[in-house]
């Protein structure tokens, strides 16, 4: 992609950038899914054991109703459906920002290992109280954080001398991944079988049995992480252009570049330490919002929707549809791989060009 650089004074470069422009597209794109995040939500708390009908539910919401019925709703299923909200939008958001910066569709986190970091050190923790370590020292929220943004930096340390958008970053990450899923895993056996049981669980991806406390740790990382990807989306998209050309507007390209990825690092680690790795759904997100939108780059709304619709509709399918109740992640991942597979075959098919 070129651009023509106008000559002017240096405190005018920054007026260079290419500006937002409405997009209808984009606007009615968003709308459209949190109108479906919406619905889906509501069609969420309605169902379980008993379904609640819409007179009821909308009862049970202002506390009114039957006790069971207000348990029910306002126990049980609201903290799951907004944990699954908050979760699937940081997903999202962290996959977007992710392949947008990097210009990789394959550039999410759990492809790159930094879901892979926040579990490791997640399950970390349930190993050292298990074996007699300090219990609660280190919460696992701030565990996964840290988890996460250590595998990113290894990762980026591991890739040095390459370019960010190059295959050796891609090729450092899935290799990380796949160490320390083995690490993981070699802590499931050193713990009792109660620990092991539910850490197993919670590396599929679950939303059983999440309260409010789970939750709040997603929402002020988004509180304060969201409007940051906002404001650095016209930087965002002037990355979409060749750096000799960026630089000459002004922009710093390694700091624009570290600083969306550290949001979208921190975003995949909370949501991790939250409902576990749920599989594909950042790597997912992104690029269906970019198709519904029709843009080059990724707009942070949109992909955080996509993501918050996808985990509520697999999880409200996982555990109502079926015959058994299964982790949110399970679906999701039966929906991601192949769509893992779709994406590996058409970047072989334009010989390794991202779209």
């Amino acid at each position: 992609m070129t651009a023509t650089v106008r000559a002017g004074r240096p405190s005018r470069a920054l007026d260079l950038l290419p500006r937002p422009r409405p997009r209808a597209r984009v606007v009615v794109a968003t709308l459209s899914v949190a109108v479906l995040v919406i619905l889906s939500a509501l069609v969420a708390l309605s169902l379980g054991d008993r379904p609640t009908a819409p007179a009821d539910l909308w009862a049970a919401l202002h506390g009114r109703g039957t006790e069971n019925t207000v348990y029910a709703v306002q126990e049980v299923r609201l903290p799951r459906v907004a944990l699954a909200i908050l979760v699937g939008a940081a997903f999202g958001l962290a996959g977007g920002l992710g392949q947008s910066v990097l210009r990789n569709p394959l550039a999410s986190p759990d492809v790159l290992g930094i879901s892979a970091g926040a579990s490791a050190a997640a399950v970390g923790v349930i190993a050292v109280g298990t074996l007699g370590g300090p219990v609660g020292v280190v919460p696992i929220p701030v565990a996964a954080l840290a988890g996460g943004l250590g595998a990113a930096a290894l990762i980026f340390l591991l890739a040095r001398g390459d370019s960010l958008r190059g295959r050796r970053l891609l090729l450092v990450g899935i290799a990380l991944s796949a160490a320390l899923t083995g690490f993981t895993q070699y802590l499931l056996t050193v713990v009792d079988v109660h620990d092991a049981q539910r850490a197993a669980v919670w590396l599929t991806g679950s939303l059983n049995t999440r309260s409010w406390e789970d939750a709040v740790p997603v929402a002020l990382g988004l509180a304060v992480l969201l409007p940051t990807a906002l404001v650095l989306a016209h930087t965002n998209r002037a990355l979409l252009f060749e750096d000799d050309v960026v630089v000459g507007w002004g922009v710093r390209t390694g700091r624009a570049r570290a600083t969306l990825l550290l949001v979208s690092v921190c975003l995949a680690a909370l949501a991790t330490s939250a409902a576990g790795p749920v599989a594909f759904v950042a790597l997912v997100s992104g690029q269906v919002a970019r198709r519904l939108a029709a843009v080059p780059d990724i707009p942070p709304l949109l992909s955080a929707s996509t993501g918050a619709a996808l985990v509520l509709i697999a999880d409200t399918v996982a555990r109502t549809a079926l015959p058994v109740q299964l982790p949110v992640g399970v679906l999701t991942a039966l929906v991601g791989a192949p769509y893992l597979l779709y994406l590996l075959q058409r970047r072989r098919g334009s010989r390794g060009t991202a779209r």
